[in-house]
């Protein structure tokens, strides 16, 4: 990175290049099993900072997209899909807000949107323990530092204006039956100019563990759709997942 820190990085497959980020913060990368059923993509697959195999401490969210942008550079992609699940969709948003231009798309999958809001949290307290789980690597005071940074940045007064002029397509993928509630992604669709909602039915939030197929499906869809334009604000469900 631009600062020395090495980060590890997989890539799997050859083709169009896909950006991988994970949730957390603060968690290795858990997506390569599902990177690999796209074996004609270049899939990019990265530790974030101070998780799993890369180096480095507590960072801020402006670190977090500039380790982005520095790995872009440094592998030689002038473009990039980015699909991030968790919090590494509200970082995928965020590195487009400030690298549109680099960004072909964006899947947002299970993303927690632009807000703070009590309920929201409620709700996701109420239904904690009825979630499957997988086994990932967790770095606190990762996740710490960037879970409050990221509450400040949601705070910019024009954040919401950067976000409607946003011209990346967006597919805000949720799962339906994600203990998370997913109106902040179908609010994030209708404010993007190309942005959608699909909804991944039956599914968890961690949706590989239980619905892998359906899962795969769905991605492929989005990503080999990338370059049609989506209508504006679309709901739509996966019916057959």
């Amino acid at each position: 990175m631009s600062d020395g820190i090495e980060l590890h990085v997989d890539i799997v497959g050859d083709g169009p290049p896909i950006l991988w980020l994970p949730g957390g913060p603060g968690l290795s990368n858990y997506l390569h099993p599902v990177a690999q059923a796209f074996p004609d993509f270049s899939n990019i697959v990265p530790d974030p900072r101070g998780t799993g195999r890369s180096k480095g401490q507590p960072h801020s969210l402006a670190v977090a997209i500039q380790d982005l942008e520095d790995l872009r550079q440094t592998l030689g992609f002038d473009r990039w899909a980015v699909l991030g699940h968790s919090w590494g969709a509200d970082l995928a948003l965020a590195y487009g807000l400030a690298h549109g231009e680099t960004v072909t798309s964006i899947i947002s999958f299970a993303g927690t949107g632009v807000q703070n809001d009590r309920d929201w949290h409620a709700a996701y307290a109420t239904r904690l323990s009825e979630e499957p789980h997988g086994a990932y690597q967790q770095s606190p005071d990762v996740q710490r530092q960037l879970i409050e940074d990221w509450r400040s940045f949601i705070k910019n007064a024009d954040l919401l204006a950067r976000i409607a002029a946003l011209q990346i397509p967006i597919t805000f993928l949720h799962s339906a039956n994600d203990i998370r509630p997913g109106w902040p992604a179908q609010q994030l669709a209708y404010l993007v100019p190309h942005g959608s909602y699909l909804e991944l039915a039956h599914a968890p939030h961690e949706a590989w563990l239980t619905h892998y197929d359906a899962l795969v499906h769905a991605s492929g869809e989005i990503l080999r759709a990338a370059e049609r334009k989506p209508t504006r604000g679309t709901l739509r469900r996966c019916a057959a997942c």
